[in-house]
């Protein structure tokens, strides 16, 4: 099994720019920061936010490589990978691993239950993207 790296980088960029869309301030970010209680004139990021975003990005490339060889496997059990395919796995890995390991984080950690759809929800699209973009390269 070989990782298409040019892939695994596209992957990456996508989840990164979906991220950044779906927590825009035009889209569901004014909502989430509510929902974790935040008040609306607080400046999200307080820390450092170079770590911030290099952490994001190693996500990203680790979130894709990991993918990649899901995806890897998968076609050599089947001996077949279509785009489709690729979004199926990305999807239920998404849900299967990253939305429901948040999930009890997020109860037990006392946040609301609609600010973990909304990060499952990017989760889940940022993973099924990913895997739609590796499988079809």
């Amino acid at each position: 099994m070989e990782l298409n790296f040019l892939a695994i980088g596209l992957a990456a960029l996508a989840g990164i720019v979906i991220g950044a869309v779906w927590f825009g301030p035009k889209t569901f970010f004014p909502l989430w920061w509510k929902l974790l209680g935040r008040n609306p004139s607080d400046q999200p990021g307080t820390a450092n936010m170079a770590v911030v975003f290099g952490s994001t990005f190693l996500s990203a490339i680790i979130q894709s490589i990991v993918m990649g060889v899901v995806i890897g496997l998968a076609e050599n059990a089947t001996g077949e990978m279509s785009t489709l395919t690729g979004l199926a796995t990305g999807a239920l890995l998404g849900v299967g691993f990253a939305a429901s390991a948040s999930l009890s984080h997020h109860l037990f950690g006392g946040f609301a239950f609609k600010a973990w759809v909304l990060e499952a929800g990017q989760d889940i699209v940022s993973l099924a993207a990913m895997g739609a973009i590796i499988a079809s390269l």
